[in-house]
């Protein structure tokens, strides 16, 4: 059962399971109630996402070369034991329950979850195209 790979907020998919918020903050001006039946997530998992610092570095990613200093940071923070830890976790899931993960943001390739989605497949998780 692959992972999907989702962005918060948007119309759920048949079959999507759990969803995943791995979003450094929760969604402003949702009340908590709201965040599963509004689409954003079923459950908070900050674990996955980047540090705040980190964040700002993607966002601000202008160039091709700031991106890629994005991605070498996230991936410094994700090489961390807990994130291994989280992210051997969900890989292991992935072969038994249909789950998604998911960010804000609104263009994937410029988003922590294409990076999430590399380091999810390195793990061996089955993640959907």
């Amino acid at each position: 059962m692959p992972i999907r790979i989702v962005r918060l907020g948007s119309p759920r998919a048949d079959g999507e399971g759990t969803r995943i918020g791995t979003v450094r903050r929760p969604p402003r001006g949702v009340p908590k109630a709201e965040f599963a039946s509004r689409d954003f997530y079923d459950v908070w998992f900050p674990n996955l996402a980047p540090s705040l610092e980190v964040m700002k570095l993607g966002q601000a990613a202008g160039t091709e070369a700031e991106w890629s200093v994005f991605q070498k940071r996230y991936r410094a923070e994700m090489a961390q034991p807990d994130a291994q830890h989280a992210l051997a976790l969900l890989a292991t899931l992935s072969a038994q329950t249909s789950f998604s993960v998911g960010c804000y943001c609104e263009d994937e390739t410029r988003c922590h979850r294409s990076v999430l989605r590399a380091l999810l497949a390195e793990k061996g998780a089955t993640v959907a195209g």
